[in-house]
């Protein structure tokens, strides 16, 4: 019927101010197919209607996106790696956006077009206005969701540049990838950043289960690898006054021209100090300005926990203002980053454990639905706090990893009292304790899912834990 009444009026027919109501009626149809076939296949209404060079760019056009969509979804159900490092290509993001935009704009053209074919001046008073608000309607909300899908994309584009500026790809080692995460209380790479918080992500390449090694940040007289540059100016351990693991940043940051191959001595002489710790290999770092994590928090909505014992909101320096209760609490960014750090009530090593319940519930509770929800929050929050040495090419990777392990038991361990004297550390001993601890991880099973179980009626240490989530 549609094709019926297209092919008895032309696109050229003279626009009447009034018309009889059966003609005002098959004008009105004539106008709404039209609008339909622009929203279904953008150039058909063209084809039939109205300029035929136009309507066969714009339905090849929709032909290509069509596929180009088709293809994008199998690789994400088949190839989910692959995927994600598709999208976080620069480059690729780019094009994208350039694409996305094209296509808002050439819809919007080709809706406006169908009204105009449509002859809305022949139409009764009402029918014209219902038909030009239904095609505004249309065309701001196709137009302009393809608009502000190019904004998202012009968002994560910015985030992974200014974030993810390494260059360096590494391999795993021994099927693991060893990541060092770094709670600095300055932000990233300012000058005097003394890391608050030392943790070694330590995840199996293939299954995603993972290992948290923590290192208290008193640790005395740590040692560095035979020949650096830290070695040659403590070859008996970082022995200076004062000088404890979390120190090593601002010290090399302080003589930064000993340095002359990186531009982050701090990060440089920190990482060699934890792979001679641990006798790990470390892939990659991130360091996360604890100040500013707040925000990040903020950005995905707060993070639910399981406070075991009242945590005291400032002290040590200030008076106390308030405190986190125990029970399961909602908590927003301010919260959560009082729960990381406060030791007003409680030591180094207490801070410690909480600080892995707190990475325990991001992620578990940062699903791929909150991130896409709230990504521009999390992107803006996160370029201000976050500072990594992971290329973009390898976020597909990691993702794919974390995706494995947020349905996995976690296992950490803590270098501290009162096995481990931080005052007077047995080197030998952590390597130990660091090969035994992965090497029951990887015994565990084969990375399938482990179902939970109910927490003990004791709340075990999360320093030392198979499974952190029951420890938190």
């Amino acid at each position: 019927m549609g094709l019926v009444i297209l092919s008895t009026m032309s696109a050229d027919a003279p626009i009447l101010s009034t018309a009889a109501p059966g003609e005002a009626s098959v004008r009105f149809r004539r106008a709404v197919t039209l609008l339909l076939m622009t929203v279904l296949m953008p150039g058909s209404a063209q084809l039939v209607a109205g300029n035929k060079r136009v309507g066969r760019i714009a339905v090849r056009a929709f032909a290509i996106g069509a596929i180009f969509t088709a293809a994008l979804a199998i690789v994400g159900l088949l190839w989910r790696a692959e995927f994600v490092r598709l999208l976080t290509t620069p480059e690729f993001l780019g094009v994208l956006r350039l694409g996305l935009i094209g296509y808002a704009v050439g819809w919007a053209y080709l809706i406006v077009d169908a009204w105009r074919m449509a002859g809305p001046l022949g139409l009764a008073q009402r029918q014209r206005l219902g038909l030009t608000a239904l095609n505004g309607v249309v065309c701001l909300g196709l137009s302009g969701s393809l608009l502000f899908a190019s904004h998202v994309v012009a968002v994560q584009r910015d985030f992974i540049a200014t974030v993810f500026g390494g260059t360096e790809v590494t391999a795993s080692e021994s099927g693991r990838y060893n990541v060092l995460l770094l709670g600095g209380d300055a932000g990233p790479r300012r000058t005097g950043v003394r890391p608050d918080s030392i943790t070694v992500a330590s995840i199996d390449a293939e299954t995603g289960r993972a290992v948290l090694f923590g290192l208290p940040r008193n640790l005395a007289n740590v040692p560095f690898p035979d020949g650096s540059v830290m070695d040659r100016q403590f070859p008996d351990g970082f022995d200076c006054d004062g000088c404890y693991l979390n120190g090593v940043d601002t010290w090399a940051n302080d003589h930064a021209e000993l340095f002359p191959q990186t531009d982050d001595p701090g990060i440089e002489a920190t990482t060699q100090t934890v792979e001679e710790i641990t006798g790990l290999s470390i892939n990659y770092y991130v360091l996360i300005d604890l100040k500013g994590f707040q925000d990040l928090v903020d950005a995905v909505g707060g993070v639910t926990i399981d406070v075991g014992e009242r945590i005291p909101i400032g002290g040590v320096g200030g008076d106390i203002t308030g405190w986190i209760e125990p029970g399961t609490q909602h908590l927003d960014g301010y919260q959560t980053l009082w729960f990381a750090r406060s030791r007003a009530t409680s030591d180094d090593y207490s801070r410690m454990a909480r600080q892995k319940c707190v990475l325990n519930a991001m992620l578990k509770q940062l699903d791929p639905k909150t991130v896409v929800a709230k990504f521009g929050d999390i992107a803006a929050a996160g370029k201000q706090v976050i500072s990594t040495s992971m290329p973009h090419s390898e976020i597909g990777t990691f993702v794919d990893l974390a995706m494995k392990t947020r349905t996995l038991p976690v296992s950490t361990v803590s270098f501290v009292p009162p096995r481990i004297d931080t005052g007077d550390p047995d080197w030998a001993l952590i390597r130990s304790m660091v090969s035994g601890a992965i090497e029951k991880s990887e015994a565990r099973d084969d990375g399938t899912p482990t179902p939970g179980g109910q927490r003990p009626k004791s709340r075990p240490d999360a320093n030392h834990s198979s499974d952190l989530a029951t420890a938190c």
